[in-house]
């Protein structure tokens, strides 16, 4: 489906956009262009790689000029530019909203204008119910998505989202941390033992976002069934794997942090489809024609539950090192070591 295709991926250095990369780079696919603001990030990329299909366009989500500029001849978008770490979020919540809110605009606006087939909108895990300046921009990148979805002709562009918890290893995660700590002989942190999170590959992220390129009506929202562990399980499972004797702290749940993650509110349960390995949430479609609003109802909202990281399937120490054992990065961390 990609034979010939144009790809555009914003926020193309990060994790996700690498493991884009290592997925379609020796396939047919005839173009892959790495949007970013990152210079630096580019040129590692550029030298690395060093193959005349990817092409890298710097510019910022927030100017529309520059993203209109990486536009031209584009089949489908990726859109994974976002600020993500939770605390420099909180300290400056109106870059989130440039970044995150604005851009998503901009990147849509210019992906009807310039006729792109679809756009797949990475959300996350921390925009339903959302506590911190980051999952706020967050949700109301995905109402834009949902609100844009509605104006478009889906015979020209099809808009839709996807939402994934932790995506394990990636930059900001927890992992990387404990893992340095280790290395350095240092005590490992633990904001609170009990809490829990969901575990996912970046390959998992991969393979929910092309299931979405693959299935998505206009406006649909995709969430994959993930795993979770509780951060205590997480910690002595890491500890096992590289026969580490450190210490370990309580040091308390953060700002801005839940004890668990949600990835579908009890109000998108009720209207979810159950897809086996995923969900598809559904636009809603209904008008400014507000009658409807207080003439009918929705009996199922009062016996739903919602689905986050304390009652999804949890993993214990065991099922978490082979889920950890899977990964690349700590295969590289253990020949290192």
């Amino acid at each position: 489906m990609f034979k010939g295709k144009i790809l555009l991926i914003t926020g193309g250095t990060g994790s996700f956009g690498n493991a884009v990369l290592k997925r379609f780079l020796n396939t047919d696919i005839e173009e892959i262009r790495i949007f970013s603001r990152d210079e630096k990030k580019q040129d590692d990329m550029r030298k690395e790689l060093k193959n005349d299909k990817v092409k890298f366009f710097i510019g910022d989500v927030r100017d529309y000029q520059s993203v209109a500029a990486a536009m031209h001849g584009v089949d489908y978008i990726f859109h994974a530019a976002a600020l993500k770490q939770v605390p420099s979020c909180e300290f400056f919540p109106m870059e989130a909203v440039k970044t995150n809110v604005v851009g998503t605009e901009n990147v849509l606006n210019a992906a009807v204008a310039f006729g792109v087939k679809k756009v797949i909108c990475l959300s996350t895990d921390k925009a339903v119910y959302p506590i911190n300046a980051m999952g706020i921009s967050k949700a109301m990148m995905e109402k834009i998505m949902v609100a844009k979805s509605r104006t478009v002709d889906p015979t020209k562009t099809i808009i839709c989202g996807t939402r994934y918890g932790n995506v394990m290893a990636s930059r900001g995660s927890v992992i990387p941390l404990f893992i340095q700590q280790i290395k350095s002989g240092q005590t490992l942190t633990v904001t609170d033992p009990y809490m829990t999170r969901y575990l996912m590959s970046i390959d998992d992220a991969v393979e929910l976002v092309l299931f979405a390129f693959k299935n998505a009506k206009q406006g649909d929202l995709f969430i994959q069934k993930a795993p979770a562990s509780t951060i205590a399980d997480l910690v002595q499972g890491i500890k096992e794997i590289f026969q580490a004797e450190n210490a370990v702290k309580i040091i308390g749940t953060r700002h801005g942090e839940k004890l668990y993650e949600t990835l579908l509110s009890r109000e998108e349960m009720a209207k979810t489809e159950d897809l086996g390995e995923y969900y598809r949430v559904p636009a809603d479609t209904r008008t400014l024609n507000y009658d409807q609003y207080f003439e009918s109802g929705d009996e199922r909202l009062s016996t739903t539950e919602e689905y986050n990281s304390h009652n999804t399937r949890r993993l214990d120490i065991t099922g978490v090192k082979e889920l950890l054992l899977s990964l690349d990065y700590i295969q590289g961390e253990l020949k290192e070591r």
